[in-house]
């Protein structure tokens, strides 16, 4: 078991149907903590009723919820999701909400710093506010894990690159490891020469490329591990991403061998898309199973 701080947007996936709670790094934890992590979340919410279900859901779980800040002045997030036929979502995010502005607080300096990892993602910088937080935080951090999240208008490259290079694990899918690459200059065309540039250029030891239904890449110390994916029908794929990472993250942590940490996070990834939602119960035996390991 890891002690691990998820920090970022906790918010409603708002579908035309129905809504549920959501956001990358909220994501992350809950699934952190049904692998029997002890798992902190910093964020903020809104002094309304959608806040109020989100903290309840946080200390459900038993997430720890000391450093989900409650904001007077801002609303909680709310993202409108719109599924293609073949289940891929787009976003609609509208800016400011509760999780933009999140606080430094001395409790979450203290999680951070007890913590064995601290996991972030690039959306939580469109704001001044809590991407101040985010820098103080990873000077306090032993292990960081940067979740590469390209949401159209809100990154830029100089953000991207700096907490590139403050991270000790970075996590792209293939479309935003190119755009990223190009970002940084690459010559190259091909997936793990790319790879190798960005860990070459960022000091990154530990790198991993989602390719969607065909698996992933990890490139951990100097070596490339590989996995083609698992044919399923897609519900949707939202939270797919980030039960993978938190699934890879937790394996890793605990010295797991690389590639069996890799077959077992591809695998939840893949049962998550053909469910609906982002964090759907699923059992180790689910797992074994699905994956044959």
């Amino acid at each position: 078991m890891s002690k691990i701080v998820c920090f970022g947007e906790v918010l409603w996936d708002v579908f035309p149907t129905h809504k549920k709670i959501g956001g990358a790094p909220l994501n992350v934890a809950v699934r952190l903590k049904s692998l029997n992590n002890d798992v902190a979340m910093v964020s903020a919410i809104g002094n309304d009723d959608l806040g109020k279900l989100i903290l309840n859901y946080i200390n459900d779980l038993k997430i720890n919820a000391d450093a989900v800040v409650i904001l007077e002045d801002y609303t909680t997030g709310e993202v409108a999701v719109t599924l293609n036929e073949k289940g891929a979502a787009t976003y609609e995010i509208v800016h400011p909400k509760a999780w933009d502005k999140i606080p430094f607080t001395a409790t979450a300096a203290t999680l951070v710093k007890q913590a064995d990892a601290f996991v972030f993602g690039s959306l939580i910088t469109r704001d001044d506010v809590s991407k101040n937080t985010l820098y103080q935080l990873l000077e306090l951090a032993k292990y960081t894990v940067f979740d590469v999240n390209l949401r159209a208008p809100f990154y830029n490259k100089e953000i991207l690159i700096d907490l590139m290079c403050k991270a000790d694990f970075i996590k792209f899918n293939d479309e935003e490891l190119y755009e990223i690459s190009a970002f940084l200059g690459s010559p190259f065309h091909n997936l793990e020469q790319n790879i190798r540039f960005i860990a070459k250029k960022t000091k990154t030891a530990h790198i991993c490329v989602t390719k969607g239904e065909h698996g992933a890449v990890l490139l951990y110390n100097n070596t490339l591990f590989y996995n083609s994916g698992y044919k399923i029908k897609v519900v949707d794929t939202v939270g797919s991403g980030d039960s993978f990472l938190a699934t890879l993250i937790h394996h890793l942590l605990d010295n797991h061998n690389p590639q069996k940490s890799l077959d077992i996070a591809c695998a939840v990834g893949a049962l998550v898309a053909q469910n609906e939602g982002a964090n759907p119960i699923i059992s180790e035996n689910e797992i074994l199973d699905f994956s044959r390991l």
